[in-house]
C-alpha cells in the first residue's frame, strides 16, 4: 500500500517551461550563442543521456557563472513565468491528509525555493530535496533515497510521480514505485492524463 508520495517539481506540478528556457538562453547571450528553441530545451532537460553543459554552452563543465547567470534571470522573473498546472492545488489539498508528501527536484534550492513559496505550495511537502543538498541529482537515486531515509518507510510504501525518463531511471535506481504524468514538458503513452485520473489511481491504489 502506498502511504508515502515524492513528486518531481518542473513538468510534473509546476509549468517552468518558459523561465528555463529564458534562463538558459540568458546564459547563452552571455557567452555569444544563439538562442535556442524552446522545445529542444525542455525536451533536453529531460534527457538524462544528454551531457548538459557541452549542449546547451558549448563547456565540457557547468561554470560557477552559468549558474549565476541562469539565478540572475530566474530570479528577476519567476514570478512572472512559473504557474501551477491547472488542479494541482486542489488536489495537494485533497491527498494531503492521506499521504507523507515530499518533492524531489533537479532544480537547485534557492530556485526550488522561490518557485515554491510563489505559488503557495512549499508548505504541502514535509521534505524537499533539492539538486544540491545530494552528491548526484536525478536519476541517480539519492534523492529519493534521502526522502526514504528520512519517512524511515518500506520502499514498497513509496511511489515517485514525475513526467520523464530521469524520474523513471531514479525510481528504478532506488527500487521503487514510479507513475509518469502526461501535462508537462513530455509526452508519453503509459503516462496518466490528467489531475483526477492520478488522484483515482492513487486512492485506488491506497484503497480509500
Amino acid at each position: 500500500m502506498i502511504n508515502y508520495i515524492i513528486f518531481d517539481m518542473d513538468g510534473t506540478l509546476v509549468d517552468s517551461s518558459e523561465v528555463i528556457a529564458n534562463s538558459i538562453n540568458y546564459v547563452r547571450k552571455k557567452l555569444g550563442l544563439e538562442p535556442m528553441p524552446k522545445r529542444e530545451i525542455i525536451e533536453a532537460v529531460n534527457d538524462p543521456a544528454l551531457h548538459a553543459p557541452k549542449f546547451f554552452y558549448n563547456k565540457e563543465s557547468f561554470e560557477k557563472k552559468h549558474i549565476e547567470w541562469f539565478q540572475e534571470y530566474y530570479t528577476k522573473n519567476h514570478h512572472k513565468e512559473v504557474r501551477l498546472y491547472t488542479g494541482i492545488k486542489e488536489f495537494l489539498n485533497r491527498i494531503k491528509p492521506c499521504f507523507g508528501l515530499s518533492l524531489a527536484t533537479n532544480a537547485y534550492r534557492i530556485s526550488a525555493m522561490q518557485i515554491l513559496e510563489h505559488l503557495h505550495i512549499k508548505e504541502y511537502f514535509e521534505i524537499i530535496v533539492c539538486a544540491d543538498d545530494v552528491a548526484h541529482p536525478k536519476p541517480a537515486p539519492d534523492m529519493l533515497l534521502k526522502i526514504i531515509d528520512y519517512f524511515g518507510c518500506k520502499k514498497d510504501e513509496i511511489i515517485l510521480i514525475g513526467d520523464g525518463p530521469k524520474d523513471k531511471e531514479a525510481a528504478k535506481n532506488a527500487g521503487i514505485r514510479y507513475m509518469m504524468v502526461n501535462w508537462g514538458f513530455s509526452d508519453y503513452e503509459e503516462a496518466l492524463r490528467s489531475v483526477d485520473e492520478l488522484t483515482n489511481k492513487l486512492f485506488n491504489d491506497k484503497n480509500l
